[in-house]
């Protein structure tokens, strides 16, 4: 963690948390005893424990990257088949298991009735309806959206440099300038002159509030309000389809996502079929009757042609 760090690639919270705690459960460990049985064993007590198969999954992952680092960088004998063997084992027993691509995307009534009932109850500090309407506006994480500054801020054309953000192989001066646009129903710009308004100013961070708040206030709501399985990165699920929805190219999506592959944008793109048949309807009818009367003539023939023969049972 320390090397890491001193080249700025500090680990992440999620992935500093789950380092803190293995150094703590098996840090004394001498590598000569982490052998198939010794990873197994931990494995099933990381599930004792009520550890999922994905977390389990990430704990082995987070340990081989500790044994690769002690082999590559500092030339230690690390037993890398005894972890192979150990995850294998793991593997075949269920007890761990790769993450599931989340395809849940909030309800316009749900978005609405959560950020009613924050503007609708009293005592919260953060403005957590402004903040839901500008995560699907913006597609930002949390950390990003309480990153920005004022001064980052360009109203001719309408931009934000967002400053480190992730990319899963730079860790340092990642910035970037995305475009802030109101194609996914909420306009940024109109948000952010609210923020203004309630702050009295323009200068430093635009939402100066704890992510973490964020998440824990969005995960309260949601379950006072029986909104199941909603979290808030959800949003910008959300968001990005909603830039597909309104007819954005793959390039033009990504430079608001940040995505730098078709692959992992593709894992936060999911289209409602409400949204493909309604585009099909348009389409056919933009046709003139004589093109429809056409392309149904055309499918008649081939279901005719596809119909099997008379004498054998279908």
């Amino acid at each position: 963690m320390t090397d890491m760090a001193q080249v700025g690639r500090a680990a992440r919270r999620s992935k500093e948390y789950t380092l803190d705690r293995l150094k703590a459960s098996i840090g004394n460990v001498e590598t000569s005893a982490l052998t198939r049985e010794f990873i197994l064993e931990f494995g099933r007590k990381r599930a004792k424990e009520g550890a999922g198969p994905v977390t389990i999954a990430i704990d082995i992952s987070y340990l081989g990257t500790v044994l690769q680092h002690a082999s590559a960088v500092y030339g230690y004998k690390v037993p890398t088949e005894q972890l192979r063997l150990g995850r294998a084992a793991l593997l075949h027993l269920g007890l761990i298991a790769k993450s599931k691509e989340r395809n849940r995307r909030p309800t316009q009534d749900e978005i609405d009735r959560i950020t009613k009932c924050f503007d609708f109850t009293p005592g919260y500090r953060i403005p957590m309806s402004r903040i839901i309407k500008f995560a699907i506006a913006t597609a930002m994480r949390q950390e990003e959206i309480t990153r920005i500054l004022w001064e980052d801020l360009r109203e001719d054309p309408n931009t934000v440099i967002i400053r480190q953000r992730k990319h899963p192989r730079q860790k340092q001066a990642n910035a970037q300038t995305v475009p802030l646009v109101a194609d996914t129903g909420y306009d940024p710009m109109v948000l952010l002159d609210e923020q203004a308004a309630m702050l009295g100013r323009k200068q430093g961070v635009i939402f100066p509030y704890n992510p973490r708040s964020i998440g824990h206030a969005f995960r309260r709501v949601c379950r006072d309000l029986q909104v199941d399985d909603l979290h808030f990165h959800d949003l910008r699920h959300e968001g990005i389809s909603r830039l597909f929805e309104a007819d954005w190219d793959i390039p033009q999506v990504a430079t608001v996502s940040g995505h730098k592959d078709w692959n992992m944008l593709q894992r936060y793109t999911h289209l409602r079929p409400s949204y493909i048949a309604s585009r099909a309807g348009r389409a056919l009818s933009v046709r003139s009757p004589f093109d429809r009367a056409k392309t149904s003539a055309q499918y008649s023939a081939r279901v005719n042609v596809a119909k099997p023969f008379s004498g054998v049972a279908a």
